[in-house]
């Protein structure tokens, strides 16, 4: 593999995988609704962020309409939700199920059986992996690994109707996916809330599930491995995942960072990214040096960043980041762009982007929770898969530059491509400036010195 991988953590690379990118809430969710539906033993997810407005595709309602009746059909249905700390600043703002009064009577209404627990993370960060885990451990097991909440606005489709977000999950089948069935394994017996009475529901605290220990059977030809980012201290049990090493969890991991420099480190024609966050500066120190060496370099972004990005663009502290991205702008081959689709009064509107995805040259890719900025990074919770395989990240490259240009790339190199991504981006921001709403594609050029002000 042209693209090396980080060689100490928790999981392997695993060959033998079938891997299929689901791009955007609708699709993503209508596959996973389409997989509870048949499944034959269990439903195991990890949630980060929910909304009671959120719904699943094609008339399957809540989230908590479909656990229920997995649970009815006998299945053994457990959630771990992310409850936040006092010093958190994205909890308690109507955008988590962090198993309050209110959320216990509600499911107690509901009458809802399905197991869950409760998890803190360290200080201020979040548990921000967003996994689901069906039939763990069988022949029809089946995970999903990335970045969508559990939110109304995170239901949209490609091309993307206002107000929606552009986001993505990967389907994973094969011996990788034992270790998502590992992770989830080791966060629910270790859930920190789960000895207290309101940490917990539908069991007790001695209901302790047994780690994976045989790999699931290869079923495709995709290399892959699940990364993660874990804080020190949160988890203890670091036995080995099935035909990998014991891992000293207790003192963290970060291979979803390691990977994104080796992965950077490796390019040597195009990097594409997707990324709620602008890159911090070791990823951006990592980016430059492969703008030296002639490689063409995409980074998708919210055009209008939220506003505590704004309020650090005016925190001297933080002056650094935004003078790194800024820096970037002096290569003619970087381009920094945003999306914005066409509402139903003919103007162009924002969307909002929510991915983490990277590509690089057409042979590897990631996909999965982490924003490349330092809370993702160096805090929370996180969960990647990345893939070494053409056959998958070519054609992911195709649909997510056919979504944002407007035309088929399929018979350009990965260079070629964002090539031409820089073109279209540049005569759209033109057409933005003057108020033109007749763009080819949605995508279009922001200023890096100027990004959050």
């Amino acid at each position: 593999m042209d693209i090396p991988h980080p060689i100490i953590g928790s999981y392997p690379v695993r060959t033998g995988n079938a891997v299929r990118p689901l791009v955007d809430g609708a699709p993503a969710f209508r596959r996973i609704g389409e997989v509870i539906d048949r499944a034959r033993h269990s439903v195991w997810l990890t949630v980060a962020f929910y909304t009671p407005d959120f719904r699943m595709p094609d008339g399957r309602g809540s989230l908590f309409d479909v656990l229920d009746r997995a649970v009815a059909r006998g299945l053994d249905v457990r959630v771990i939700f992310w409850r936040p700390n006092p010093e958190c600043p994205w909890g308690s703002k109507g955008s988590t199920f962090e198993g309050t009064p209110a959320d216990h009577d509600l499911l107690q209404t509901r009458g809802s059986t399905f197991r869950a627990r409760w998890d803190r993370a360290h200080g201020h960060y979040l548990h921000h992996q967003k996994s689901w885990l069906i039939d763990a451990g069988q022949p029809s097991e089946v995970a999903f690994v990335g970045g969508i909440n559990l939110t109304a606005r995170a239901t949209g489709a490609p091309g993307h109707a206002e107000g929606h977000r552009h986001d993505a999950y990967v389907e994973v089948i094969g011996p990788a996916a034992t270790d998502v069935h590992h992770n989830f394994v080791q966060r629910w017996n270790e859930a920190t809330e789960r000895t207290l009475d309101d940490g917990r529901r539908g069991h007790d605290a001695g209901d302790q599930l047994v780690f994976p220990t045989r790999l699931s059977d290869p079923r495709g030809k995709s290399v892959v491995q699940i990364q993660r980012n874990v804080h020190a201290g949160r988890y203890a049990d670091g036995r080995a995942s099935p035909g990998g090493a014991p891992y000293n969890i207790a003192d963290g991991e970060r291979t979803i960072f390691d990977q994104y420099l080796l992965a950077i480190g490796a390019a040597k024609e195009a990097i594409y990214i997707e990324n709620q966050a602008i890159p911090i500066p070791p990823v951006a120190d990592a980016i430059e040096e492969a703008l030296k060496r002639g490689v063409e370099v995409v980074i998708l972004v919210p055009a209008q960043p939220e506003p505590h990005v704004r309020e650090a663009r005016c925190d001297p502290s933080r002056r650094l980041l935004f003078d790194r991205v800024g820096s970037l702008g002096r290569y003619e081959r970087f381009s920094l762009v945003g999306i914005a689709a066409m509402n139903g009064e003919g103007a162009r509107r924002d969307i909002y982007v929510h991915g983490k995805i990277m590509l690089v040259d057409d042979e590897w890719a990631t996909v999965g929770s982490c924003n490349l900025h330092s809370n993702s990074l160096s805090g929370h919770t996180e969960m990647n898969a990345s893939i070494w395989d053409a056959t998958v990240v070519r054609p992911l490259r195709c649909e997510l530059l056919s979504e944002h240009l407007g035309q088929d790339t399929g018979h350009l190199d990965a260079r070629e491509a964002l090539q031409l991504y820089r073109v279209i981006a540049q005569q759209n921001r033109r057409k933005r400036e003057v108020g033109d709403p007749d763009w080819q594609g949605i995508a279009f050029s922001l200023d890096p010195a100027a990004y959050g002000e």
